[in-house]
């Protein structure tokens, strides 16, 4: 029997993970299948080294059992549970898990009380109004699953953070596998900061090859590029892409007299630049463009007329406004966020709980924002000179657009986040009249983010965004850059437009503990997408924030 490869593997176990859940059985365990087959097919190193070497364990989230799993899996070619599982839900049930929103519960309900078995029967039966004859789903559930269908479509994607992950795991294991391996490096969409990741790259110099390149592996999942350290910034650049950049960059460089192909940048046949990316874009006169830009081709045009100005960076960033404690929905106390802000350098802390309107979250009611206030000046004055934290709050913009307290209170804080956490469905005039309105609020200080969209799960509320951003910039109120993985919001597609307006920026790791202070990264990212370039101007006097 021919041995199953590492996707195959992959498969099955994500197939086991699924039929555990649609069969309510123990929830971790069927996590723990779903971890590992994703982590499996990361995997850069071919199954049978891994089983024969003992090395399954180096997976993430595979530990004794589970390689036990995948080895019979590989030596049989199946699993023994899989075929009475299958004899119970059709496969088609399966691919129902893969729309946002849709629960594993409402998915095996659907198919038990009204027998809808794939994706085709409940989008029609959800456009029939078919889903209201089972007790739970009524109109706002078919909404909502017509949206998360046409959301699911399209080839599989993951977070930002989650593609990180991945691929520091990968990387780990090619080191391993092949220490003579140098400048081991993403590529691809992760590098270009997209918000979401759908196959990943790494491009890797192995000493030995001579002037050459070649690509290690290939799969949906995962590619390693391998080449010459004479080959490494020609291979990068293109592993890199976009298509839209690769395109632009050999139409310009063919005006130019030049050929770009898999050996470098060439000139009547002889090869000028190929060993890094920096000397491929000054050998055709441009400035070097960063991979965050290399996304719709005229980013070409851009650097030709000398208008690529110095990108925001991480460093950068001096403080941290919108973050949560233990007080509202977030898990560490104030004194441990403040404390794990300045243990990373931060100058200060933009505390931001929620507001009184927001009870789903522990909204903070007026006199517990004057107790904590309160708490604040203690730290404040034990940090002295060294940190400060300021005192805010992330207000829910009510439904009529105004704040969530009343002006003596909204008076006590440094800053105001306004967000937008209800009443998504409202019309696009409706929701873009309220926001505008929060905007206008002299007490206002940052608007939230702006959509409120979370990828891969929801869409964001419909607003004129042209609007949003001119009362944005004629009232100071500086444009939330969320950075948290589930948002990135607001889209950095409309950066530069903001830009043009004067808009000011603020990164933003929305924290709700002291790990997600590092979300900052992935805000970074965004702004360098949206070409969000440093310095700026300054938020409000009395926060000397960055952008």
């Amino acid at each position: 029997m021919t041995k199953p490869d590492t996707a195959a593997v992959a498969k099955i176990l994500q197939e086991l993970a699924q039929r555990m859940e649609l069969e309510d059985a123990n929830p971790y365990r069927a996590r723990a299948y779903s971890r590992a087959a994703e982590n499996l097919s990361l995997t850069p190193i071919p199954l049978s080294e891994m089983i024969a070497q003992d090395r399954l364990q180096e997976i993430p989230g595979v530990g004794e059992a589970l390689a036990a799993v995948i080895t019979k899996i590989y030596q049989t070619g199946g699993h023994k549970s899989l075929e009475g599982m299958r004899g119970k839900i059709p496969a088609g049930v399966l691919d129902m898990l893969r729309i946002p929103g849709l629960r594993a519960d409402r998915v095996r309900k659907l198919y038990t009380d009204l027998g809808i078995a794939s994706v085709a029967q409940l989008e029609k039966a959800a456009q029939d109004g078919e889903l209201e004859k089972a007790r739970g789903f009524g109109a706002a559930f078919q909404a909502k699953v017509l949206q998360g269908i046409e959301m699911s479509r399209g080839p599989a994607r993951r977070h930002i953070h989650r593609a990180a992950a991945a691929l520091e795991q990968a990387h780990r294991q090619l080191s391993r596998q092949h220490p003579e391996w140098e400048m081991i490096t993403p590529a691809g969409e992760f590098r270009r900061g997209c918000e979401l990741i759908g196959p990943l790259s790494l491009v890797a110099v192995d000493p030995s090859l001579n002037d050459r390149s070649q690509i290690l592996k290939k799969g949906d999942e995962l590619s390693v590029h391998v080449s010459s350290r004479e080959r490494y910034g020609i291979t990068l650049l293109l592993a890199t892409g976009s298509k839209a950049h690769l395109d632009a960059l050999q139409t310009f460089a063919r005006k130019k007299g030049y050929t770009l192909t898999s050996r470098g940048l060439a000139k009547n046949r002889r090869v000028v630049a190929q060993r890094t990316e920096e000397e491929i874009y000054e050998s055709l006169g441009l400035a070097y463009i960063p991979p965050e830009l290399r996304e719709t081709g005229q980013e070409v045009k851009k650097a030709a007329a000398g208008k690529l100005g110095e990108l925001v960076e991480a460093n950068d960033i001096r403080g941290i406004l919108h973050a949560h404690t233990d007080q509202s929905d977030g898990t560490d106390t104030l004194r441990t966020m403040a404390e794990a802000a300045r243990e990373r350098g931060y100058a200060y802390l933009g505390l931001t709980d929620h507001s009184q309107t927001a009870h789903y979250a522990g909204g903070l009611k007026a006199g517990e924002v004057i107790r904590q206030q309160a708490a604040v000046d203690k730290l404040n004055k034990k940090f002295g000179d060294e940190f400060h934290i300021f005192k805010g709050i992330e207000s829910d913009i009510l439904a009529d657009g105004s704040l969530d307290y009343p002006e003596e209170i909204l008076a006590r804080f440094d800053l105001i986040v306004a967000s937008v956490h209800s009443k998504f469905r409202m019309s696009k005039k409706e929701q873009t009249d309220r926001i505008v309105r929060a905007v206008k609020n002299p007490h206002t200080t940052i608007l939230g983010h702006v959509t409120g969209r979370q990828l891969l799960r929801r869409p964001g509320y419909e607003v004129d965004m042209e609007r949003i951003l001119k009362a944005c910039a004629k009232y100071g109120v500086a444009i939330e850059i969320n950075a948290h993985p589930w948002r990135l919001d607001m889209d950095w597609r409309w950066c530069e437009r903001g830009l043009e307006l004067g808009c000011m920026f603020s990164i933003d790791p929305d924290a709700h503990s002291t790990d997600e202070i590092d979300n900052v990264q992935w805000g970074v990212l965004m702004a360098r997408k949206g070409a969000v370039p440093q310095g700026g101007k300054t938020l409000r006097p009395a926060l000397p924030h960055l952008l």
